[in-house]
């Protein structure tokens, strides 16, 4: 199969863009976090390790770095899985590590672009699912549109975004796009629970919401490393 996902080269344009975004916030569904809900946030040698604002986003005159946060807009990130947060904070056996187990303090209210659209009736080339989930799979060339779509679900007043972690695939050991004919088995109703499956969530959590008290602190601890695994195969060597 030869040809682009149109919606993920829409993206790319800032002219075109817009319209996409808002398909984006309309055709993804809510996802509501109550305050029996928790996640994670980890950090490497806080100052003051035992403190709850430790663990807030990066004050916003830092922010701009990561694939949901912009110049002057801070983004919390977290995750119900604790060993995708290891990973996220790429650690070593060396660090000083601690960990936040956080919840809302009443509901919050995100736009869950981890979830596999299964109303579509379209083609991979014209699929909105298959460019979000080819985003979410790229690097730091994606964080540019990644953060316009974070900036519009402020606007739209989602509290944050639901999103597939980076390392989904790598924590689960499943391999990308997976087919069966050369198409996409997120195309197939009998694949998607299987599909869906292969998503690890992340969230964002728009602001400062610690020092906003939309988030509480439920416990603070440090965090000691005691087995690392990798699983590993051999691949060809390419030649430019």
């Amino acid at each position: 199969m030869v040809g682009e996902v149109e919606p993920l080269k829409a993206l790319e344009d800032p002219a075109s863009s817009a319209a996409i975004i808002e398909r984006i916030l309309q055709e993804y569904p809510g996802f509501i976090l109550r305050p029996e809900d928790t996640f994670y946030r980890i950090r490497k040698a806080p100052s003051s390790p035992g403190l709850p604002h430790e663990y807030d986003s990066p004050p916003a005159a830092q922010a701009g770095s990561g694939r949901l946060d912009s110049p002057g807009f801070s983004v919390l990130y977290a995750s119900p899985d604790l060993q995708v947060c290891l990973h996220e904070c790429r650690v070593t056996a060396e660090d000083d590590l601690y960990v936040a187990t956080l919840s809302p303090i009443s509901t919050l209210r995100l736009l869950d672009l981890s979830m596999l659209l299964t109303h579509e009736d379209a083609t991979e080339f014209e699929s909105l699912d298959m460019a979000v989930h080819m985003l979410f799979l790229a690097g730091a060339h994606s964080y540019p549109i990644a953060r316009r779509i974070a900036l519009a679900a402020h606007s739209a007043g989602f509290d944050g975004l639901v999103f597939p972690s980076y390392f989904s695939l790598l924590r689960l050991g499943v391999m990308p796009f997976e087919t069966v004919h050369g198409i996409s088995r997120r195309r197939f109703p009998q694949a998607q629970d299987y599909e869906q499956a292969k998503t690890v969530p992340n969230l964002a959590i728009f602001g400062r919401p610690i020092e906003q008290a939309k988030i509480r602190t439920r416990c603070i601890n440090r965090l000691i490393l005691h087995r690392v695994e990798y699983g590993a195969h051999f691949g060809p060597v390419g030649y430019a």
